[in-house]
């Protein structure tokens, strides 16, 4: 009873770590990198929400000849199909964004729960998981994803689940170093010692510890879903080969781009705000977590 009594003693005089979510979140708002991410994410996905609705004409609807320069009827000119980019445009961020938020997240849970599991463990169930990880992480995402889709097919789950499956054991490395410092303190033991079950232990002591580094892992994961989702559309291996998607839209007129670039220039404007407005964050979230341009940020 002594040594219970001191390691709660230990973890009231040495409390836990602060929460570091929506805290961290909140102070890297203050830098103009930050902001100017959330502005560009903010713009893209408010796009891929009402853009269907303000979008002039149909995905597929012929509305000139094909190539056609911008002007008339088309504001961005046709594309090989005389199809209206702009239209096109505004229809095709949908399906890319979802795919990315939906395997980015599920990534995030699976990720987070095995490295939080393997950090805590500290033992064999520790080794057999993390060596799970590296022969996954062995696997370039693009030839895992390609694997999948070729056995499987196009379909928009078998997406989802490669690159979540490809995210996990980053997302567990991470969560893993972040937590097992977390673990060697007292007021893990202490709750140990007061018999709180381990499950909550670690959904309630260590994530909460580990939020800020699994917050910039997570911008990261999401830059590099957007940017491999897109890369399988350009290869035309995308749930709806036919449909608005930005990467197919880039396949299918990047031959004609002297004669009319916008239907390949648009979409790839539009993945690269989308990835530069991620990424922004994500080094906003970083810096803030490391303490860098604390002072300049809060000017």
């Amino acid at each position: 009873m002594s040594q219970v009594s001191d390691w709660v003693a230990d973890a009231e005089i040495a409390p836990p770590l602060p929460v570091r979510g929506t805290s961290l979140l909140r102070r890297s708002l203050r830098l103009w990198r930050t902001r100017i991410g959330v502005a560009l994410v903010g713009f893209i996905v408010l796009l891929a929400i009402v853009g269907p609705y303000l979008a002039p004409y149909g995905p597929s609807t012929p509305v000139g000849a094909p190539n056609s320069n911008p002007g008339g009827k088309a504001v961005l000119g046709t594309d090989y199909l005389g199809q209206d980019v702009l239209s096109r445009v505004l229809y095709g961020g949908r399906s890319i964004l979802v795919t990315a938020v939906i395997a980015t997240a599920l990534g995030l849970v699976v990720g987070a729960a095995i490295g939080l599991v393997a950090a805590y463990s500290r033992n064999a169930l520790d080794d057999t998981l993390m060596r799970g990880m590296d022969v996954i992480m062995a696997l370039p995402q693009i030839l895992l994803a390609l694997v999948a889709v070729a056995i499987v097919g196009p379909h928009a789950w078998v997406i989802v689940a490669a690159i979540a499956l490809t995210t996990v054991p980053r997302i567990a490395r991470v969560a893993r170093g972040a937590a097992q410092p977390v673990v060697e303190r007292d007021f893990i033991a202490a709750s140990e010692a007061m018999g709180v079950p381990r499950w909550r232990i670690v959904s309630s002591e260590l994530l909460p510890n580990c939020l800020g580094p699994l917050m910039v892992e997570a911008s990261l994961r999401l830059t590099y879903s957007i940017a491999l989702i897109a890369g399988l559309a350009y290869l035309g291996l995308s749930a709806n080969p036919n449909g608005a998607n930005w990467g197919t839209m880039i396949r299918q007129n990047q031959f004609v781009l002297a004669v009319q670039p916008w239907g390949a220039v648009a979409p790839i404007i539009a993945i690269a705000l989308l990835t530069m407005g991620t990424g922004l964050i994500g080094d906003g979230i970083a810096r803030t977590a490391a303490g860098i341009d604390r002072a300049r940020g809060e000017e």
